[in-house]
């Protein structure tokens, strides 16, 4: 076992990043025997990740992360690093390497603020480790301003620093960044691949894990969470009957309705899980008593923290609808292929009488036309459009045709 062995359906990008790593390892020896730089080097300071949601962006940078952090003899004998059993790899993939910071929001952006708080730990050489490494999952969230503050850090990067950055694509990040940036492109991963891994590291039993992985086009985290949370499977089988139920106005605005109130749920659940922990926790780290009032000077940090959780709410509402709305469009994407005859695989085969419904009773230029309804919801939201009425306009539009 190796720190990429979760890293699925990436050769290419694996092959790269172990060249990059073995490199790095010179460089650091290099650095600490006064030995010459190896111009030739595969090893930059900052790199940028990029490809389609599901591919393993940021899995692919924690497994570099670890890589360069390891410190199994082997790799003194000329191995590879990432060997994924020793201290500098084993903290490095769970999270505790004093080194190494993974960066990820639960909020709709990164600010300046945040942003000059890395930049800063940036400045600084490893504590333990033998690069400080800094895994920035979500780069595409950043505001113009914070992606100035982040320009500077890696256009001056500390020598012993190396910035990775996880993007949907090129240009979801300013071009004076990526400019700067070496690139490493991610593909979606096989359907098969996807359910080796839940099987293997999931124990996700074979039929279910080959269905989650196909129903998600081999989105490997949404793949995960379909084939071990039944809560999830409810919730996709609710989703695939808004097609069949947009026959009149009043069933698209039920459906629709519908559509934010499970939305509305889950971001409900998650602050249920997370918010009352959090509230106790800064409570507690401020000398708060239980049941009691809280000290004096505190009532701004307890209002931070609630506007925080309210922010984090409406983000994890928007992405419960984005994915319904994906799981929309993955399912008139099937449509499509049966009336065109395609041989593309059929994703969506456990609802394979609705498709084939759907299909019988439209044109391909209707199915399009749905498509881009659903795409137009997805930029009306985007834009900050109310998420009902963007729905609602959805739902009519489907019924359209």
């Amino acid at each position: 076992m190796t720190v990429w062995d979760d890293l699925v359906g990436q050769i290419r990008v694996q092959e790269q990043l172990a060249a990059a790593a073995k490199d790095a390892d010179a460089l650091v020896t290099a650095v600490s025997d006064g030995k010459p730089l190896d111009q030739g080097s595969k090893m930059t300071h900052a790199w940028l990740f990029t490809g389609p949601p599901g591919s393993g962006r940021s899995t692919a940078a924690r497994a570099f992360a670890a890589a360069l952090q390891c410190t199994s003899p082997d790799r003194a004998l000329g191995g590879v690093p990432g060997c994924g059993f020793c201290d500098g790899c084993h903290t490095s993939l769970i999270g505790t390497h004093a080194d190494v910071q993974i960066i990820r929001t639960d909020l709709l952006s990164i600010g300046v603020k945040e942003t000059r708080d890395l930049v800063r730990r940036a400045q600084l050489s490893p504590a333990v480790g033998r690069w400080q490494v800094i895994v920035m999952e979500d780069a595409d969230r950043l505001t113009e301003g914070a992606g100035n503050v982040l320009l500077k850090a890696v256009e001056e990067p500390a020598p012993r620093t190396v910035w990775m950055l996880c993007a949907p694509s090129l240009e979801d990040v300013l071009p004076t960044i990526r400019s700067r940036c070496r690139h490493l492109t991610l593909s979606t991963p096989p359907v098969e691949a996807v359910a080796d891994v839940l099987i293997r590291r999931d124990g996700v039993d074979p039929e279910r894990a080959h269905s989650a992985a196909r129903a998600t086009q081999g989105h490997i985290g949404r793949a995960r969470r379909l084939a071990t949370d039944e809560r999830a499977r409810a919730r996709r089988a609710a989703v695939l009957k808004v097609p069949l139920r947009v026959a009149d106005v009043g069933g698209c605005l039920k459906a629709a309705q519908e559509l934010i109130d499970t939305a509305t749920d889950d971001a409900k659940q998650m602050a249920e899980e997370v918010d009352v922990k959090e509230t106790e926790d800064l409570k507690a780290a401020l000398g708060g008593v239980a049941g009691g009032r809280m000290p004096r000077g505190t009532a701004g940090a307890m209002k931070e923290l609630e506007d925080k959780q309210k922010r984090r709410k409406t983000r994890t509402q928007r992405d419960s609808l984005d994915l319904a709305l994906t799981e929309l469009t993955g399912f008139y994407r099937d449509v499509l292929a049966l009336q065109l005859g395609s041989r593309i695989a059929i994703a969506n085969v456990d609802v394979q009488d609705s498709l084939d419904r759907i299909a019988e009773s439209s044109t391909p230029a209707q199915t399009l036309r749905r498509i881009e309804s659903v795409i137009a919801c997805r930029d009306a939201m985007d834009r900050n459009v109310a998420p009902l009425l963007a729905v609602e306009a959805m739902t009519m539009a489907l019924r359209a045709g």
